[in-house]
């Protein structure tokens, strides 16, 4: 454990010399309370995390804490890997902008669970142990089963670590005016830890306080913006109407998205998406049967739905009292700050430096919780699924498989803070649409199928699985948003951000269609392993056995 420690702050060290020696970066007004506030989150999560250390000593606990984390808890933990900032941050700056048309984020992530309480959580527990793969690999082959599910999860992690990364260095940059390079490195070497030492148990009580402080956090502000409102809605509606540049556009739909197809694929892409999301999807073992995995989903529902609702509030607070404070107004009436940052300016116009310093800590508080989950699953992706049941054949012991596991989450966080350098003054936006366009049209739709359908084979997901794979991504890049803004081109070969219109029909079609084609003997086993595969998902029986191949 030391010698771990010792060689994590070494790569801090000499990543961040490394990058401080090319230049040095803006930095904004040194907010003391948000330090502050931060370095007790910092403090309380590693003390946590050195008491999970004790019980994470075997791959069970590693990657699910040993199925000991109630539904109630594991519904917050849930909501606290959810929540991330693009949620926190992103939404309100949408909201601020664009008014009710944004609405179509929230509304997508939320029905989105829903679909898995319904359709997934239940059988995915009954039927998996450590990833969502594990449930594929009960009916099918498992070696290419396996990865397809692990170059998935790893191109889903990967690409939501980039994001959450170059957006951590970003706001701890603007929030506590430190260097680019070492909040990058600080998240990069936090998450380590976390993962390393306390495993799913640390990751899941990192998260669970995350969520606490972010559920209170924004309830303050939307009591206090309700409150400055007179408890009278319509003063609050037309305080944002007056303030907004769209006037009463902002209280209709029209205003972000004007192309239907655009609207609706963005709409399935967060709904899809989220039901495919392997750090969100792997949680559902940690509970110790179907029972508490409805319940956690059932959590999740409640606090997520709320949290949004409370964005609602925020969002449309933000237009009627940032925008009335001349401080963020130019001479022409223009919003002239961050709009990314137009929650933490109104978390200062509410309550002054403490409920700003609070407000700021929580929101790097929340880069860390998701990086966390996000790391732990692509530990399991490289452990459990590749290197163990895969290169392995099954046959590796708990040592080896957690010292692999340690390994992977250490070449993860490195490779996250390295990514997190060169994607620092890039355009992401498009890892948002190529994240839940993966998740929604590759993992969803074999994850469904594997479920409720007979006739899925082992060549029908290998093969489909990779082309759908394939085909999301290159949609991803010949979009606007990359052929254009990050490439450079004139004009766009696809022309929509959002693929999954077109790209969650077409996985679920190349699928089906070689699965029916599929008449090899493993193709005829792989039907006739349905009914006690159908039989365990519905009943739980053998759900506490080891997965079999």
């Amino acid at each position: 454990m030391k010698i771990l420690l010792s060689f994590l702050f070494c790569q801090s060290f000499m990543l961040a010399a490394a990058f401080d020696a090319e230049g040095e970066v803006a930095k904004s007004a040194f907010n003391a309370p948000a330090v502050a506030m931060f370095a007790l989150f910092v403090i309380a999560t590693l003390v946590i995390t050195y008491f999970c250390s004790k019980k994470t000593q075997s791959a069970e606990s590693f990657f699910t804490a040993g199925g000991n984390i109630t539904g109630f808890q594991n519904g917050l933990a849930i909501s606290g890997d959810y929540m991330s900032a693009a949620a926190f941050l992103g939404l309100s700056a949408l909201i601020f902008s664009y008014g009710f048309d944004a609405l179509i984020y929230p509304v997508g992530w939320t029905i989105a669970w829903p679909i898995i309480l319904f359709l997934i959580a239940e059988r995915l527990r009954n039927l998996g142990k450590f990833t969502f793969a594990d449930v594929i690999a009960l009916r099918l082959e498992e070696k290419p089963i396996r990865i397809v599910a692990a170059l998935s999860t790893l191109c889903i992690v990967i690409l939501y670590l980039i994001a959450q990364m170059v957006g951590a260095g970003q706001l701890i940059q603007t929030l506590f005016g430190l260097p680019y390079a070492l909040a990058v490195v600080l998240v990069g070497i936090l998450m380590m830890i976390y993962v390393i030492f306390g495993g799913m148990h640390a990751t899941t009580w990192v998260q669970i306080i995350k969520a606490s402080l972010l559920l209170g956090g924004t309830s303050l502000m939307a009591l206090i913006i309700i409150y400055l409102s007179k408890f009278d809605l319509t003063y609050y509606f037309n305080q944002a109407i007056a303030n907004h540049a769209k006037g009463e556009a902002i209280m209709k739909a029209g205003v972000f998205f004007k192309d239907p197809i655009a609207t609706f694929s963005l709409g399935l892409a967060v709904t899809f998406g989220t039901a495919g999301l392997p750090h969100i999807l792997m949680r559902f073992f940690t509970v110790k049967d179907s029972k508490e995995a409805r319940k956690s989903a059932f959590w999740a529902t409640v606090f997520i739905a709320y949290f949004f609702i409370l964005m609602f509030i925020l969002g449309f607070g933000a237009i009627a009292f940032v925008l009335a404070d001349t401080r963020y107004i130019d001479a022409s009436g223009n919003f002239n700050g961050a709009s990314n940052m137009v929650v933490i300016i109104l978390a200062e116009i509410l309550g002054g430096n403490i409920l700003l310093g609070f407000i700021s800590a929580v929101a790097f508080a929340t880069i860390l919780a998701v990086v966390s989950g996000l790391c732990i699953s692509g530990a399991g992706a490289i452990a459990h699924d590749l290197y163990t049941h895969t290169f392995k054949n099954g046959k590796a012991d708990e040592k080896t498989q957690m010292r692999v596991s340690r390994v992977a989450t250490i070449i993860l966080g490195i490779l996250a803070i390295l990514l997190g350098f060169v994607f620092e003054n890039q355009n992401v936006a498009f890892m948002v649409g190529l994240i839940f366009g993966i998740a929604g049209s590759v993992n969803f739709p074999i994850i469904l199928l594997c479920i409720y359908w007979k006739n899925l084979t082992t060549r029908g997901v290998f093969i489909g699985g990779l082309l759908g794979l394939i085909a999301v991504i290159s949609f991803v890049i010949l979009s606007p948003s990359m052929w254009v803004k990050t490439f450079g081109f004139e004009h766009a070969i696809f022309p929509y951000d959002h693929p999954a219109i077109f790209s969650i029909p077409l996985t679920f079609f190349l699928l089906w269609f070689f699965s029916i084609t599929d008449k090899s003997k493993r193709a005829k086993l792989d039907r006739e392993n349905f009914e006690a595969f159908d039989f365990r998902a519905k009943t739980g029986i053998g759900a506490s056995e080891a997965v079999a191949h």
